[in-house]
């Protein structure tokens, strides 16, 4: 039996690669000849660099970076060095989670951070990037994390405009003659699962922005201000399109990324299990195995678990999906790949204690075994 596992994280309590391995440890009891293949999982959102790293040959790198609001804020991301590629997670540097809610102000937060992460992975080496942009806390159009790469962004005077959506208010002029000189050579996976353009009613600053702690007023300006933006840096890239499918995204970073660099934009999980090249495996597999922390009928708008069932069902595979929890709607994961999906916690609980790692650890063991059984029984 051949078994193929690939887990979300069980946020606050196992990683990707700690829940693979508890169904790992559970087949194995049941079936110690069963081939079993742990590939870690993640939706290209928090938890990327942490389930990637782990599931390859990795050096985790720390450092020191400009936050959203030009604090030092300690961030990581990872190398992998088989592809010699950097995964980063915006957020760890421009993150809506690094400032509390009284410091919430598009007009200021900037993406700075962002390309320090990705000017040291440079200087480390890196040309190939897995970059994941969701949780920004940002508006700025990206020209931070350009100007981090040595992008100037100047006004009518010849000035640096300042930071945050506040200073395309003044954008005159985007010059590139100091752009490190790596950054032409380097290419850009991005993880962007909205399909948002920059500007307009379904633009950053009208979605986003709201919850980054866009007033009406803002919202007005800040969209004109990022058109304006958008006409400038057609005149030097002919890939700037505001209106393309997910420019928008992490406050119009997308169109950075689209605009000034050799990117591609796709769903995360499409990202991740490319990278983890775990179609090749699915195809010789007898079971699929997947879940994460809970699965709701959200599960199904392009989360970690359904990309696998979909992949999965591509070959015909039976999948098995289990869960910390699941909800009444739940069901609609049985629509969309999911054969069965069963929740782990066997009794009443406190919350804290279901979070446990360990128990958490012997509640995926437990469970998966049962189920095991009934499969390798069936198999006799």
């Amino acid at each position: 039996m051949k078994v193929i596992i690939a887990i979300d994280s069980f946020k606050g309590s196992l990683s990707s690669i700690q829940a693979g391995n508890a169904v790992k440890d559970a087949i194995l009891r049941v079936d110690n000849n069963a081939n079993v293949i742990v590939k870690p999982l993640a939706d290209g959102g928090e938890g990327t660099v942490d389930a990637l790293s782990s599931g390859f040959d990795s050096e985790i790198i720390e450092l020191a970076v400009n936050g959203p609001l030009l604090k030092s804020v300690n961030a990581k991301y990872c190398i992998l060095k088989d592809t010699n590629t950097a995964v980063i997670e915006m957020a760890a540097a421009s993150g809506i989670t690094l400032i509390s809610d009284e410091e919430r102000n598009p007009l200021f937060t900037t993406t700075y951070g962002v390309g320090e992460l990705i000017k040291d992975a440079i200087k480390r080496g890196c040309r190939r990037f897995i970059v994941g942009i969701g949780g920004s806390a940002t508006n700025d159009g990206g020209t931070g994390m350009l100007n981090a790469l040595g992008f100037e962004f100047l006004d009518k005077n010849n000035n640096p405009i300042a930071y945050g959506a506040i200073g395309l208010k003044d954008l005159f002029i985007i010059k590139t003659d100091n752009v490190i000189s790596e950054f032409k050579e380097c290419i850009f996976n991005i993880a962007c699962d909205v399909t948002n353009p920059l500007c307009g009613e379904k633009g950053c600053s009208a979605v986003f922005a709201p919850q980054k702690g866009a007033t009406p007023e803002m919202i007005k300006d800040m969209d004109a201000w990022l058109s304006n933006y958008a006409e400038i840096a057609k005149t030097i890239s002919s890939n700037a399109d505001k209106d393309y499918k997910g420019a928008g995204a992490a406050g119009g970073l997308g169109f950075a990324f689209l605009s000034f660099t050799n990117a591609t934009l796709k769903s995360g999980i499409e990202i991740v299990l490319e990278e983890t090249k775990i179609e090749n495996d699915i195809k010789e597999a007898d079971i699929v195995v997947t879940g994460e922390g809970r699965l709701d009928s959200q599960t199904v708008m392009g989360k970690a678990p359904i990309g696998v069932a979909r992949l999965a069902k591509k070959y015909g595979k039976k999948v098995i999906a289990f869960s910390g929890c699941v909800t009444e709607d739940a069901e609609a994961c049985n629509e969309h790949g999911i054969d069965a999906y069963f929740p782990i916690v066997r009794g009443i609980t406190a919350l804290e204690e279901a979070l446990n790692t360990d128990n958490a650890y012997k509640n995926l063991v437990a469970t998966a075994y049962q189920v095991f059984r009934i499969i390798t029984s069936e198999k006799e």
